[in-house]
């Protein structure tokens, strides 16, 4: 009958006390011992100043009744069952094809009698999960490859997977050898918390489909949708098994978080009309931020799609670290991938934001002490990814490179100066020096916060926008399509996308994947792969595809077959990249040479041999870029890798750089359309010996050299 304030025991289901006064208590072993057996679900009802407790109270009924909000911003109706934030498993989504209206769960003159009781989701008391997810990996987060995927997604078109478990935890885990004999060591699943997808299985609701899950219910269940096992503790015990596969297999397991806002979403501009069934009738004003103290009744956006949670408040802070403990200690992750993650780290509690790095008790920096953040040598501990702005599009919402020290960020910064390089020059300016700045790991956004090259998560596709086929297939957004390849309303533009079809040249578009998966692959930092993008995924122009469970964004694995020239370069490009720890520094290199063999850690050249100047790096209008890493210098297996990239249409007669007595330059890969026959790329062991020392580069590709 009070709102809670303190930490909540997910384990024996039990609040402590606020100010003195008991509140709701559920005690999991007092029920047992009680003699109930079998799954117990439950719900809260709830009283507060705007609606205090009256004992002649029924459900439906309006006893005790002031307002559906007040001036301090609660929001309290016992006719609204509330799901327990800190509910492990949930038995189903508040909306179902039999209760598919949100209306009944609003407040407001209309809806406020309306009992929810009968149809409300309901946490469900399962024994508490046993964490038998296997040996984590501790490999450092700089000897990373992370494929981000959807969980259902990865399977539920897969016919090599048994019908029954397509789409599910326990598909995924099927996946877990295909992964690792691609290379890849980690695996990023979109949104696994529960959220509100249930709708999709609907014909008659496909156009309000929720497919990506950026919607959370509940930050503690596994999405129930992806089990199949449906049974009570079914979900939790099936992610914790597919979590142990991937253990098994080598792979981390990383889950997509989205913390900064709930699905209960926003309120109309009058404030008195909004969804309750969680966070909101149990402490709205704690759990979400009001716009000031003189509009309690509505709320602060940051994020685009609802209101702001409050992660300024101590509740919130603490829900948000209980769960990713929980998450982390009990069901097995190995990190997190933080949605829109500047907000968690803004500062103020009402109507504006603040991002304040330094402050020890937000959730940012709890995170890296308390779970904590993975050592920079590897080990026990978690990686922290940030999506590291808001969607306001305002100055202070733009925290790129700005997060603390234990902190890795999403790095748009190197997608886009890539995605200029190769599909808007001539219309975009792209310097030489840009372009080495993001191919050495951003230096300029990391090292001032004390940070290193491995902290910029690169990518040039991710979920968000098109497949990396797509961006170089199509010249706009194609959402408008029927179902069941759209429509999907929103998405970037075609200036934002940077996107170009290569003049509708098939083979052009295939040699620009293959180079993109280079200059990915080939920069310093920890790539990020799209998944599919090893098997020429396409979306078929549909980049916002977020309301789409349908074949649209389902992997077609039968397609996938038909690109196995992609596929296998993608897979001696990944392995090549796990061969030589030169192309994972832990440091910034310096351009200097430490041990005295004649090389720098990093030298930059022109095509015609010399290195580079400054005037040169600052000119847009030169379109070629060649780096050499001094292999010596960091214990690999090659004296050094020599990587040359030609952003424009013509080719390039390149003068390699002179050798160290001795040795020979050797022909790793080339991804031009002319180096189909021979596959783009050598095996290792199997590189092709350079005669001469010159080498043709062609026109918007990249080769890669090796000397030994």
């Amino acid at each position: 009958r009070t709102k809670a304030k303190t930490s909540y025991d997910p384990v024996c289901g039990k609040w402590g006390q606020v100010n003195g006064t008991l509140s709701c208590t559920l005690q999991v072993t007092d029920l047992r011992a009680s003699g109930l057996s079998g799954p117990l679900y439950y719900g809260y009802r709830a009283w507060g100043p705007n609606w205090p407790y009256d004992n002649t109270w029924t459900p439906g009924s309006q006893a005790g009744f002031m307002a559906d909000v007040d001036t301090t911003g609660n929001r309290f109706n016992p006719n609204k069952l509330l799901l327990d934030p800190y509910a492990l498993e949930i038995s189903h989504n508040p909306l179902t094809s039999n209760q598919p209206d949100p209306t009944d769960y609003q407040s407001g003159a209309a809806f406020r009698a309306i009992d929810t009781g009968p149809f409300a989701s309901k946490g469900i008391v399962i024994d508490p999960p046993t964490p038998d997810f296997g040996n984590k990996p501790t490999r450092p987060l700089k000897d990373d490859i992370i494929y981000e995927v959807h969980l259902r997604g990865l399977t539920r078109n897969d016919p090599s997977v048994p019908a029954n478990l397509q789409g599910t935890y326990a598909g995924a885990a099927l996946k877990a050898a295909y992964l690792s004999g691609l290379g890849i060591t980690a695996v990023e699943f979109q949104p696994i918390h529960e959220t509100q997808n249930k709708l999709n299985d609907s014909p008659e609701f496909a156009s309000s489909h929720n497919y990506w899950g950026y919607d959370s219910i509940s930050f503690f269940a596994p999405d129930r949708r992806y089990s199949s096992d449906q049974s009570p503790g079914g979900p939790t015990q099936e992610w914790i098994t597919m979590v142990k596969a991937f253990h098994t297999a080598g792979l981390k397991v990383y889950v997509d978080v989205v913390y900064n806002h709930h699905d209960e979403g926003p309120v109309d501009n009058t404030g008195n009309v909004g969804t309750v069934y969680t966070l909101r009738g149990l402490d709205n004003p704690d759990y979400y931020e009001a716009l000031s103290p003189s509009a309690r009744n509505l709320y602060q956006d940051d994020n685009g799609v609802g209101p702001n949670v409050n992660s300024a408040t101590t509740v919130v802070r603490n829900m948000v670290l209980d769960s990713l403990k929980y998450w982390s200690n009990t069901l097995g992750a190995d990190g997190f991938r933080f949605d829109l993650a500047a907000i968690l780290g803004n500062a103020n509690a009402l109507g504006s934001f603040l991002f304040d790095r330094d402050d020890p008790n937000n959730i940012l920096n709890r995170a890296v002490g308390e779970l904590p953040a993975r050592p920079v040598t590897g080990g026990a501990g978690v990686d922290l990814i940030a999506e590291p702005y808001t969607s306001t599009g305002q100055a202070s919402g733009q925290q790129q490179g700005n997060f603390p020290v234990g902190w890795s960020e999403w790095n748009d910064r190197f997608r886009d100066v890539f995605r200029a390089s190769q599909n808007k020059l001539g219309y975009v300016s792209v310097t030489p020096g840009s372009m080495a700045t993001r191919f050495a790991g951003s230096d300029d956004l990391f090292r001032p916060r004390g940070r290193a090259p491995w902290n910029s998560i690169n990518y040039i596709a991710c979920h968000d926008g098109f497949t990396l086929r797509d961006l170089y297939s199509f010249n706009q957004p194609n959402n408008n399509q029927p179902f069941p390849y759209g429509p999907s309303p929103g998405g970037r533009s075609a200036n934002d996308e940077m996107c170009w079809d290569h003049g509708g040249d098939a083979s052009q578009q295939v040699q620009a994947v293959r180079t993109a998966l280079g200059i990915l692959l080939l920069s310093a930092g920890t790539p990020m792969l799209a998944g599919g993008s090893e098997f020429y995924r396409t979306q078929f122009g549909n980049n916002n595809p977020f309301n789409m469970d349908t074949v649209a964004n389902w992997f077609d694995w039968q397609a996938a077959q038909q690109q196995s020239a992609v596929t296998s370069f993608t897979r001696n490009l990944v392995w090549f990249r796990r061969s030589h720890v030169c192309l994972r520094p832990s440091q910034f290199f310096t351009g200097t040479d430490h041990n005295c063999n004649g090389l720098k850690d990093l030298a930059w050249y022109f095509d015609s041999g010399a290195e580079v100047s400054a005037e040169y790096f600052a000119n847009p209008s030169n379109r070629f870029l060649a780096f050499r890493i001094d292999g010596t210098e960091f214990g690999d297996s090659v004296t050094s890798i020599y990587v040359a990239y030609n952003g424009w249409t013509d080719p390039i007669n390149v003068a390699i750089p002179l050798l160290i007595a001795g040795n020979a330059w050797y022909v790793v890969a080339d991804t031009s359309a002319a180096s189909e026959p021979w596959g783009n790329i050598h095996a290792a062991g199997q590189e092709a010996v350079l005669s001469g020392g010159h080498y043709l580069v062609s026109g918007r590709s990249l080769v890669v050299l090796l000397e030994r």
